[in-house]
């Protein structure tokens, strides 16, 4: 199994959103197929590459070439960029959510939490490409909010 929390060499395709008009991230078809629920799935087509929409302020996650879109409410989980409840999670892996990163921060270094996911990560425990909806490590994600809260 390829290391979801690695670089690609990939070169990326990029285009931009349909809905903001900010660039989107290239996505593996296995990160749609694994959290899009039935009824959208059924709409997928897979022979095109679709990309993820970070922009926070936007309903649409995924997005192709040809204007498709998935929003928020095609998505079986909340996705981090675009719901800021407490119980959103950060690391879909492991069940670090918003709430429970801000509690361990209070109570232990912050950087344990982060030695917790790298040692996960290390182990080839992770499944980001399955798990999270921008269907790549979290761990940038999780040091940014941590680094956000001091």
């Amino acid at each position: 199994m390829e290391d979801c929390c690695s670089k690609s060499n990939e070169k990326e395709k990029s285009i931009v959103c349909p809905s903001c008009k900010n660039k989107g991230k290239q996505m593996k078809l296995i990160t749609l197929k694994s959290l899009l629920l039935p009824k959208a799935l059924a709409n997928l087509q897979p022979d095109t590459s679709y990309q993820f929409c970070s922009f926070s302020e936007c309903d649409v996650v995924y997005f192709n070439e040809k204007e498709q879109i998935f929003t928020k409410s095609d998505l079986k989980i909340p996705v981090f960029q675009k719901d800021v409840k407490e119980n959103t999670p950060i690391c879909y892996c492991f069940g670090w959510t918003r709430k429970i990163v801000s509690e361990e921060s209070n109570k232990t270094e912050e950087n344990t939490i982060v030695r917790s996911i790298s040692m996960h990560i290390k182990a080839n425990r992770c499944g980001c490409e399955v798990n999270n909806p921008q269907g790549s490590c979290c761990l940038g994600n999780v040091t940014g909010f941590i680094n956000r809260m001091t």
